[in-house]
């Protein structure tokens, strides 16, 4: 999953949203070195990634991508499952998307501090062109595209999967609410696993 599903999985927790958000610059256990809450967000952004990568319904999704795009497909998936939730947001959350994305980037700034240092470097960037809120349109979905495709040094290709999200929008539109509900599902479990293990090494 992309960024809005992780920060949204985060269940309204301010330092588990930004541990989740974190997770990808945070290697082995590093985690250790960050507050327990945080910690509680980076091992859940794991468990999310695990459970994602492994799921038929999402494997069937970046299969349709495979041919074109190799083993970017999983990440071309990510920012469409995104941009599923961003579409749909009122069906998961009272929260009104815009308030709910401001929320979270009045939460970065306040923990700027504790953030890794690539973080830091791109975070104004994201407040100030409000990628979360793009990706409930599809030119905010084509503009990360563009953006990823900058970062593999244009080997990816990922810029012209706009074309197959178009040709098959309902496919994976299906595959993306089937697959969010069970992954909803599992992050309320894990959580709170995640939260009793973490807080039982402090006894």
């Amino acid at each position: 999953m992309n960024y809005l599903a992780h920060i949204y999985l985060s269940e309204n927790d301010e330092k588990v949203a930004i541990g989740n958000f974190i997770s990808d610059s945070i290697r082995g256990k590093n985690y250790l070195n960050y507050p327990k809450e945080i910690q509680v967000g980076i091992l859940l952004h794991r468990e999310i990634d695990t459970f994602t990568d492994a799921h038929p319904i999402v494997r069937q999704s970046t299969k349709r991508l495979h041919k074109n795009y190799g083993h970017y497909a999983g990440v071309i998936v990510d920012v469409f499952y995104d941009h599923f939730l961003a579409k749909n947001w009122s069906n998961y959350s009272a929260i009104p998307l815009y308030e709910f994305i401001q929320g979270f980037y009045t939460n970065l700034r306040n923990h700027k501090a504790i953030l890794p240092k690539r973080i830091q470097e791109f975070m104004p960037y994201m407040i100030e062109d409000n990628w979360l809120y793009g990706y409930k349109d599809l030119d905010g979905i084509q503009q990360v595209l563009e953006g990823i495709n900058r970062r593999t040094k244009y080997r990816s290709k990922m810029n012209l999967a706009l074309k197959e999200l178009q040709e098959f929008y309902t496919e994976f539109e299906t595959e993306f609410n089937l697959f969010f509900k069970e992954l909803i599902e599992l992050t309320t479990v894990k959580h709170n696993e995640i939260k009793e293990r973490i807080y039982a090494t402090s006894l």
